[in-house]
C-alpha cells in the first residue's frame, strides 16, 4: 500500500462541516486557517499539518482523530505499513496505524510534540511508549514514561503530553467517541 491508500481527510472535513452547516469563511474564522486553504484539503490539493488539522478539528467541535476515523472506509482486515503515508504533510511526524471506523483509534506520534494542546476524551486512552521519553500531565499529576511505559487515561480525564528525550516515539490507542462505553 503507498501514497494511494494514504487517508484523505478532506471528504471528512468537508462532511462534518456540511453536518454543522458552516461555511469556509465561519471555519476559517474559528480555525484562524483561510479560507482558501481549507478549501484546498477538503479538495485534497493540500495537506494540512497535524497543528492546521488540530485547529480545524477545534472549529467543526470535533478532534483530528474521529476526522482521520471519518476519512476512510472501515475494513474488516487491513494492514497499515511502517512505509505508509499518513496524508498530512512530512513535518507532522503523526500517522493514524489504524484506518476507517472502528471501535478503537490508534495513532503513532515520531519526534518532539509539546504539551501545548489539552485533550479530554470520551472514553478510555492508552499511552504506550516505544521509544525515548514523554511526561503526561493529568488530574494535576506529571507522570514521567519511559520506552515500555504505558499509561491509562479513562474517559474525561483532562491531559497533556510531551517528549522530554530525542528519539521518542508514542503511540496512542483510544475507544472511539461512537463507542457508548458502560460501566457495570
Amino acid at each position: 500500500m503507498g501514497t494511494g491508500d494514504a487517508p484523505r481527510v478532506g471528504a471528512a472535513v468537508r462532511r462534518r462541516r456540511r453536518a454543522l452547516d458552516l461555511t469556509l469563511a465561519a471555519v476559517a474564522g474559528r480555525s484562524g486557517l483561510s479560507a482558501p486553504f481549507l478549501s484546498q484539503i477538503e479538495n485534497d490539493r493540500a495537506r494540512p499539518s497535524m497543528r492546521s488539522l488540530q485547529r480545524i478539528a477545534d472549529a467543526l467541535e470535533t478532534t483530528a482523530v474521529q476526522l482521520f476515523a471519518a476519512s476512510d472506509e472501515t475494513r474488516a482486515v487491513d494492514v497499515v505499513r511502517a512505509s505508509d503515508d499518513s496524508g498530512l504533510d512530512g513535518a507532522a511526524q503523526v500517522r493514524p496505524v489504524v484506518r476507517g471506523r472502528h471501535q478503537l483509534h490508534a495513532l503513532e506520534f515520531v519526534g518532539a510534540h509539546e504539551a501545548d494542546r489539552e485533550f479530554r476524551h470520551r472514553n478510555d486512552e492508552l499511552v504506550y511508549v516505544a521509544d525515548g521519553s514523554v511526561e503526561v500531565e493529568a488530574e494535576g499529576r506529571a507522570h514521567r514514561l519511559g520506552r515500555g511505559d504505558t499509561l491509562l487515561l479513562s474517559g474525561g480525564v483532562r491531559h497533556r503530553w510531551r517528549t522530554t528525550g530525542p528519539g521518542t516515539r508514542v503511540l496512542v490507542v483510544a475507544v472511539g467517541d461512537h463507542v457508548e462505553v458502560v460501566e457495570s
